[in-house]
Order: structure tokens, then sequence, then C-alpha cells
């Protein structure tokens, strides 16, 4: 038999295939960015902006909704990038039409190229009242039934309106409870802090569920808000570290930050400092 030795790329590629959690220990878990956090250079020049990225240290990223007006071939250049610069595409946002209807194929197609696992729900807006959530949990497992065949996961990322209690029910309870197991409960930890909820009791509450993380910091001062870097706001970090890697099943953690005082790239830089230095990784 012949020994073939590995290319680095084909190191990176077969390694993509493993699940997430198979890696290493929880203090190994693989921090990357919400793309959205550097929106105005992503839209300028997309291939210098991973790069720079991947230069920063971080190891994986999320693409935002605009990546489905890709092409295939738009998508396999930017695979290419991605296996060349040694990072991944962790998950991808997606507005939830592009879950159903005739919008499904295009979603797992480019999904399937980028290398993402989960194609996240980023938001959605029914009409008051518990059933109307209910409607978006059938939504949400009709969509892991369709990507479940092909590799694909789906999840859901809260904002603040699904953690407000409406008609006695938060709609974050009622997704949780209604949808299969398979389906991540995406924590973006700044907008359930906003709507004073406790993000760390909702990862306790929901084991397994919670294997992808928004790191966004939040600060109640109204003159702050979302504009201070990780680690400066009202997040407990060290709590949340703790209990997303002793029960909530965390697969991967991602950076985003709405806004600052600093240049994007310079933000996503700092706030991945900030991250390290915070978490001990």
């Amino acid at each position: 038999m012949t020994k073939t030795l590995w290319s680095r790329r084909s190191f990176v590629a077969a390694s993509a295939l493993l699940p997430f959690a198979l890696r290493g220990p929880a203090s190994a878990v693989p921090v990357g960015l919400e793309m959205y956090s550097v929106r105005d250079e992503l839209k300028r020049d997309p291939a210098g902006t991973v790069r720079a990225v991947a230069a920063m240290g971080y190891q994986g990223l999320e693409f935002y909704a605009p990546y489905f007006d890709w092409t295939p071939a738009e998508a396999k250049d930017m695979r290419k990038l991605l296996d060349d610069l040694g990072i991944r595409c962790f998950s991808t946002h997606n507005d939830s039409s592009f879950l159903g209807g005739e919008k499904l194929q295009r979603t797992i197609e480019l999904n399937l190229i980028l290398g993402s696992k989960y194609a996240v729900v980023a938001s959605a807006h029914p009409k008051p009242g518990p059933d109307a959530w209910r409607e978006v949990a059938d939504m949400l497992n009709s969509a892991a039934d369709a990507l479940e065949p092909h590799g694909l996961k789906t999840g859901y990322h809260n904002h603040q309106p699904e953690f407000r209690v409406t008609d006695g029910r938060r709609p974050m309870d009622i997704l949780a409870k209604n949808t299969k197991p398979s389906v991540m409960l995406q924590l973006d930890v700044g907008t359930c802090l906003e709507a004073n909820a406790n993000p760390v009791a909702w990862i306790q509450v929901n084991p397994g569920r919670i294997r992808s993380m928004h790191c966004k910091d939040w600060s109640a001062d109204p003159a702050k808000g979302y504009s201070v870097l990780f680690g400066e706001g009202d997040a407990d970090w060290k709590a949340l570290f703790q209990a997303a890697e002793h029960g909530g099943g965390i697969e991967y953690y991602l950076v985003e930050q709405e806004g600052s005082r600093y240049a994007e790239l310079e933000t996503a830089k700092r706030c991945l400092e900030a991250f390290r230095k915070t978490h001990g990784s």
C-alpha cells in the first residue's frame, strides 16, 4: 500500500466532516465571527474581509442573509478561500422564507457548498399570540426534516421579543418546547439581556440545545447599549462559558458586534482579544 501525504487543504476538508463536539475538550470550542459585524467591509470586499478575519485568529464565521444572493460559482470561490485559509463556515443566517418553498433547495445547495452545518433562522415576525409561535416551531421542524437527509441542521436565533412575556408565555419557551431536539437554539446574549431575561438560566433549562452563542455584549446604560465591546457590558461571560460548556452543548462561539467607537475590522479584532482573555483560550 502506498502511503499518501495529506495536503493542508485535504486535512481541513476531511476534518470538516467531523462533528464539532468531537474535536477536543470544552476548552477547545472554536470561536468565529458573525459577519454582520463587518457588514460594510464584507459588502465592499468579500474576499479581503474574510482574509482579514482569518488573520485575526478567528477559526470560523457565520455568513448572514445576503449570502443567499450568491451564485453557486461564487459560493464555490468562497469555499476555496475558506479552505485555503483553514477556517470554517460554521453556519448561515437566513430569512425564514429561505427554509421553505422554492427557496429551500437553494439554501441546501449553498450551505453544502460552503461547508456549513447549520442553516439558522435569523428571526421571525409572526402575528401576536402563542399559536403563531407554534407555527414558527412547526416551520422549524419541517425545515429540520428537509435538511437532515443532506447532513444539515437548522436552528433559531433570538432577538428581544422572543424573551418577553406575551399572553402569559415567552415565545422562546414555546419554540423550545415544540421543536425537535435537533433544532439548535442559538443564543444571542445581548438581546436576551436587553429583554431582562437570564441567559445563564436559559442555557441551564435547555441542556444540549445551545450549540452556538452570539457573544454580543450589552449595557443597560442608554448611552452605551450595543456599542460596548465584548466584556465591557453587563454579560457575565464567565458564568455563560461555564453553562455553555458544561451541559449547554456548545459547539462554537460567534463574536457579534452591532457597532462601536472603532472601525468594523478593528472592532472585530479587539473583541476577539477580549474574548480570549476572558475565556482563557
